[in-house]
């Protein structure tokens, strides 16, 4: 079974299409219209194995706050469709990522309920043209659209550019052992008969 999903969302802010296909090689075309954002998203399609395409056009000259958190809400959609009933995947993910001066770590649960830790004291407001504090708004976004559990903690780090980028990498690879196939099971993972 294909494990690939298409969404997309128009707003007034906004207008968005991703596809990912969960069983790819990271082979990826991504065109946010922010060069750092498409940096950070390359690296966790790269990093996961996921093949993905993001075209969006946002509303850049107010800021880059609705271009990117929208993008998480689609990206979600696409991350939630793609794993279906969860039935025979891993469930949970995780991965303590090093990247030179900085140790991020990344733990995911496909659980069905949507929550986010997030603990990373960026050393500067912009990277790019991308607001840090976005960063967190996008796995924010992603976490409930996707209905999922995501902890994201910069351990130790002190450029912001390896911090963001050590994240984005850590959740493709937490995202790639969660979503993998759990030969001993044909159900989800789970004591409640369904996540």
């Amino acid at each position: 079974m294909d494990r690939v999903a298409t969404c997309k969302r128009t707003t007034k802010e906004t207008d968005i299409a991703v596809t990912l296909n969960l069983d790819g090689t990271g082979k990826n075309e991504i065109h946010t219209g922010i060069g750092f954002f498409d940096h950070m998203l390359d690296g966790f399609a790269r990093h996961g194995l996921f093949d993905l395409k993001v075209e969006v056009k946002g509303d850049l000259f107010v800021d880059c706050h609705h271009t990117v958190e929208d993008t998480g809400i689609v990206l979600g959609k696409a991350i939630l469709e793609a794993v279906g009933e969860k039935k025979g995947i891993k469930r949970y993910g995780h991965m303590l990522l090093p990247m030179d001066e900085t140790l991020a770590l990344c733990a995911v649960d496909l659980s069905g309920r949507p929550y986010l830790q997030f603990h990373a004291d960026f050393a500067c407001d912009r990277i790019g043209d991308m607001d840090t504090e976005m960063i967190r708004e996008f796995f924010y976004a992603l976490s409930y659209s996707a209905m999922m559990n995501i902890h994201l903690k910069i351990l130790d780090g002190a450029n912001s550019h390896h911090m963001a980028e050590a994240l984005f990498k850590a959740f493709g690879r937490a995202l790639d052992m969660a979503t993998m196939d759990e030969p001993r099971l044909s159900d989800a993972w789970t004591t409640k008969g369904s996540l």
